[in-house]
């Protein structure tokens, strides 16, 4: 009786022993008493994860048994954004991710021959002694049976290996795209149609843009939404000059501008203007709000003026060669490709891979207008966190007068020309004018007269 039912429970061992080390699905399993993160995203839901991966502009969450959730970066909130990128970044030095492999059983368990043959092997010599009458162990009969039996069953426990054990993941390198050094000469070709109003020079790694901060067209006539700002000279020059990058170099993580880079620029226009975010320091659309001129432009704080959208206008004076370069060393297209062909489809940055696979953006008419997210690998300065952060290096405004503050209801007429380092700004509200003249002289003395709607003057002078 006794030896029945150790037979019945060696049985019993073989049928549960993979139930009993199972372990399915992911990294965390219900019960197993992992922490989950809790995230908040821009509309206020919470969803519950840990960060896995970042990839193709999704941030993948793992919860519960495997589970993967994805979601963009730019949904979550401000705050976890910035944990999220700490996290990004921790991990994008790496040139290897891992790749999953699934089994194709259902079960996760293969049949292993080796050590039930052997056990089989050893099994037989025994019997074959024994049947030659020799002694093989000091024991009953009884208790070796029972020890055939236990043995056994441990031999087919054993041969029944698990597949995770062996195979669960591999590891694939990651391709790292090497962007040939953009010739000097090429950029040179690019910026010639606009020389002497930009000059330029270079070193081994970085091209250099003197600039005065106006362009070769007229400015601000079309602006429907006033900050009072109006356009004066900037001095983009020497160790404030603007700075290309030589060598371009692909980031494993794009830095979107829907969360980034919102001061500053982020390229600059082959006429020597900068290229801001398509999106204000409020996180709105410029140019759907009214702020933009006729050419894609308006004045910051600093008087300074600068695109938010793409100068289109620019390609008909370039044709074939880019109408700017963002400031990760990539060049910027009109809505052609360089072959003057239809512009073909873009990824998230707002660019792609064209021909012999160098990369580039397109400047478009709909947002994000010019970059959508740096496709290169950029510095930017400690001091500015998200969204209000900036890419270094880059030149910087210099104002004249303290900033002044938005117009309601003013919409801008003309600008013209009244001299020497003199202009008129005309605006209207309802049917009554009000008028920006000012001037500055050779010492970088500035004189404004602002004269309301009503006739009412006021003249102020700054020294820069």
């Amino acid at each position: 009786m006794l030896r029945k039912k150790i037979i019945a429970i060696c049985f019993l061992l073989i049928g549960t022993a993979p139930n009993l080390i199972a372990h399915t699905g992911g990294h965390y399993h219900t019960g197993d008493g992992t922490q989950f993160n809790t995230w908040r995203l821009q509309n206020g839901q919470q969803v519950v994860g840990n960060f896995s991966s970042f990839e193709n502009g999704l941030v993948i969450l793992e919860w519960e048994n495997g589970q993967l959730r994805s979601f963009p970066l730019e949904a979550f909130s401000q705050q976890d954004q910035r944990l999220l990128h700490r996290k990004i970044n921790r991990i994008e030095g790496f040139n290897r991710i891992p790749v999953f492999t699934t089994p194709t059983s259902e079960s996760n368990y293969h049949f292993t021959p080796i050590p039930l043959l052997l056990f089989l092997l050893v099994l037989g010599i025994l019997f074959v002694l024994k049947k030659k009458g020799k002694k093989i162990f000091c024991i009953s009969s009884y208790y070796m049976q029972t020890s055939y039996w236990v043995a056994g069953v441990l031999v087919i426990f054993f041969s029944c290996k698990k597949t995770a054990d062996t195979t669960t993941t591999t590891t694939t390198p990651v391709s790292n795209v090497v962007v040939p050094k953009t010739s000097t000469g090429f950029i040179d070709s690019v910026f010639a149609a606009f020389k002497p109003s930009v000059s330029t020079n270079f070193d081994n790694t970085y091209y250099y843009v003197n600039a005065t901060g106006f362009p070769n067209h007229n400015m601000m006539v079309g602006i429907t939404n006033w900050q009072q700002q109006v356009p004066i000279p900037q001095n983009y020059t020497g160790t404030n000059s603007w700075s290309i990058p030589l060598q371009p170099v692909m980031s494993t993580t794009p830095l979107s501008t829907k969360s980034n880079l919102m001061k500053g620029a982020v390229a600059l226009a082959v006429n020597g203007i900068p290229i801001f975010n398509a999106l204000n320091n409020r996180g709105e659309d410029s140019y759907k709000i009214g702020e933009l001129d006729n050419w894609g432009g308006h004045c910051g704080k600093a008087d300074d003026y600068h695109y938010h959208a793409a100068p289109l206008h620019l390609q008909t004076i370039n044709t074939n060669l880019p109408i700017a370069f963002a400031l990760d060393g990539f060049p910027v297209w009109g809505d052609k490709e360089p072959d003057g062909s239809a512009m073909q489809s873009l990824d998230t940055c707002h660019g792609h891979s064209w021909n012999t696979n160098q990369y580039h953006y397109h400047g478009t008419s709909t947002y994000p207008y010019v970059v959508g997210a740096m496709r290169g690998k950029v510095t930017l300065d400690p001091s500015t966190p998200a969204p209000e952060n900036q890419i270094l290096p880059q030149a910087f405004a210099k104002p004249a007068r303290p900033s002044t503050n938005p117009l309601n209801g003013a919409s801008i007429t003309n600008f013209v020309s009244t001299g020497t380092n003199a202009y008129l700004l005309t605006y209207k509200i309802g049917a009554k004018l009000g008028y920006v003249a000012y001037s500055w002289d050779g010492s970088n003395k500035f004189t404004y007269t602002l004269t309301d709607t009503s006739g009412q003057a006021t003249t102020n002078t700054y020294q820069r």
